[in-house]
């Protein structure tokens, strides 16, 4: 199983990012999602989860719509 730490920082940078707008704390999140993803310890469920939400933020017309997001503050996450 993944260690507790990425699923806290995932979860972490996905609320970051629904608060604020973020658009590094959506990459960042989706980067740990897709880290997730690669672990065999998980279910295919659970992976699937993860890869959906990991698609939708680095799709988010938010990250690419150039307008700065309200606040961003990205905290260091495992």
């Amino acid at each position: 199983m993944p260690p507790p730490e990425l699923w806290a920082g995932a979860l972490s940078l996905l609320l970051i990012h629904g608060e604020s707008g973020c658009p590094h704390s959506a990459l960042n999140a989706a980067r740990l999602l897709d880290r997730l993803c690669d672990s065999p310890d998980i279910d295919d469920e659970t992976r699937g989860l993860c890869e959906r939400a990991s698609s939708r933020l680095t799709a988010s017309p938010s990250l690419w719509s150039g307008n700065p997001p309200l606040r961003c503050s990205v905290r260091a996450a495992g």
